[in-house]
């Protein structure tokens, strides 16, 4: 071995690949690689479809310390969220959601409009707190996206256009006073310095308030095929086992938690203070336990139980593939349904182009006349499906799977048929 190559080696063993984001380990361990991919909201406009576009990688990560599954901040969230194109409004069933968690927790927690204060962050649209200022409840929403958050504030809603982290609730908490419930849909996942981000729930929360949290539940995940849900706003896959672990590092204490059916499975833990929980004020439920070991049965407390997505990954992928290669040779026409972050995954995954899937409808305006990320399939407004009658539709957010089969039952008057490429592929007759 010559000098230069004894130096090039010693180089290649200094260099250090990235670190866990809670405990500070060295990822080294892939749980699965889906190549590269632009960011998946970073929709185009049409004067951008003949300029370059950055593709980033998506290479899922496990900490073999403490077994947060998670993807490197390849993509800052200021850029991911400056300007965001998702409005939760435009999804009836994720409002109805919301109004039904909102009614839940008014009747737990007491709240009354005399004295309670509620807190959102990523708080969208306002699709939540609508149903709070309903209640009369004093409330505020706390939004990095301008796009989003002046939908919110148009409609009468507080919200603050911030990041939240530590100092972002001490400033909150200083000026609005500590918060009954703070909640936290969606939006776990989505931070890069996800202690932090705890921290500034902790800040915001009272003593004897409540965090709810809501977080697509990496076991699902697994179990279902669900690798659409990777992307790179997505930073963490959780489990309960991991969530304890980030919320313990911000003083917090999970004491119950709801298994929902939401983004292909969910789940919603409610935390309390660390202090309220010593003090006997709070005390973790059965749930708490039975779905931890829920989790350890499936293999989630071990290393060796996060082998074998990557096989999965590659059979939805081949699978998808080989029904739009036989739909094209057989002169059929295909569109999609809907345009959602999560669909910009599985299209730039499988190499799909306008070649195999024509156009995309979606309801929000915002999208109309524009082309998806990487993929350039035109978006459209949901009633070109009604001129072009294509024989499928292919359910782009498959989570959603009833409410839009619904919406489209009118296709079969044309003899068109609609397909899911997740959990499993699979064709089916509208308004089933």
């Amino acid at each position: 071995m010559t000098a230069t190559d004894t130096g090039s080696l010693t180089m290649s063993r200094a260099v250090r690949g990235p670190s866990c984001r809670l405990c500070g380990a060295e990822l080294t361990r892939t749980f699965v690689d889906l190549g590269m991919s632009p960011p998946c909201e970073a929709i185009l406009r049409a004067d951008q479809v003949d300029q370059g576009e950055t593709f980033y990688p998506l290479n899922v990560r496990l900490c073999t310390q403490c077994l947060l599954v998670q993807l490197p901040a390849y993509v800052a969230e200021t850029e991911i969220f400056d300007d965001y194109a998702y409005f939760s409004s435009y999804s009836t069933s994720w409002v109805e959601h919301a109004r039904r968690f909102v009614d839940a927790a008014a009747g737990r927690l007491g709240l009354d409009p005399e004295s309670s204060f509620v807190v959102e962050v990523a708080s969208n649209d306002g699709y939540l707190l609508r149903h709070v200022t309903e209640r009369g409840l004093r409330c505020l929403g706390i939004e990095p996206s301008r796009t989003v958050a002046d939908a919110a504030i148009a409609q009468g809603i507080p919200t603050l256009v911030e990041f939240l982290g530590e100092q972002t609730g001490r400033a909150v908490r200083a000026e609005h006073g500590p918060a009954d419930l703070v909640v936290a849909n969606n939006v776990f996942a989505h931070v890069p310095d996800i202690v932090d981000f705890a921290k500034g729930l902790r800040a915001l929360v009272g003593d004897d308030g409540r965090v709810t949290i809501e977080i697509p539940h990496l076991l699902r995940l697994i179990d279902g095929n669900e690798y659409d849900t990777i992307y790179h706003e997505h930073y963490s896959y959780l489990s309960l086992l991991t969530t304890q672990r980030v919320l313990a590092q911000a003083g917090l204490v999970v004491v119950d938690v709801e298994e929902l059916p939401s983004h292909g499975g969910s789940l919603r833990t409610w935390s309390a203070p660390t202090e309220a929980v010593e003090a006997g004020r709070a005390v973790p439920s059965e749930a708490v336990g039975r779905v931890l070991a829920a989790e350890e049965d499936f293999g989630l407390h071990t290393v060796e139980g996060h082998d074998g997505f990557a096989e999965q990954v590659a059979t939805v992928r081949d699978d998808f593939v080989s029904f739009l290669l036989d739909a094209r040779r057989a002169g059929r026409r295909v569109v999609a349904y809907g345009a959602p972050g999560k669909g910009n995954t599985l299209l730039n995954h499988c190499g799909v182009r306008a070649d195999l899937l024509e156009f995309a409808v979606d309801r929000n305006p915002y999208k109309h006349g524009r082309f998806l990320p990487g993929t350039h399939i035109p978006v459209l407004a949901p009633e070109a499906l009604d001129t072009a009658r294509p024989d499928y539709v292919v359910i782009m957010p498959w989570n959603l799977r009833q409410e839009i089969s619904s919406q489209l039952a009118h296709v079969a008057e044309w003899g068109g048929k609609l397909v899911v490429a997740l959990p499993h592929l699979e064709v089916f007759e509208p308004g089933t």
